[in-house]
């Protein structure tokens, strides 16, 4: 994540550019094979706001919600969310496969 920082901070690239970078780069990393890890969603939250504070160009310092930036940013889910519907359906997908396997 720190590597794509020279990304985040370049003002001749656009938001929706950097938004894109962020959805295919960071959260396909960070949601990689989460339907069997034990997450602390506070650690998952801390990094998707911190990518996401560098794409806006703000700090902490400047006192603005963490919602608002992802408002801004036309973000309408946060990490944990992805993570939890990730799981939600590799359970369904499991759940399906007992009827595959069972002898008929």
């Amino acid at each position: 994540m720190r590597r794509l920082v020279k990304i985040w901070k370049n003002t001749t690239i656009s938001k929706a550019a950097k938004v894109k970078v962020y959805e295919t780069m960071v959260l396909s990393i960070l949601c990689y094979n989460s339907g069997d890890l034990d997450i602390d969603s506070r650690d998952e939250r801390t990094v998707e706001m911190c990518c996401l504070r560098w794409i806006m160009d703000v700090s902490r310092r400047d006192h603005i919600k963490n919602e608002d930036i992802r408002a801004h940013l036309g973000i309408t889910e946060d990490i944990v969310e992805r993570i939890q519907e990730r799981r939600l359906r590799y359970f369904g997908h499991v759940v399906r496969m007992d009827n595959r396997l069972s002898p008929t």
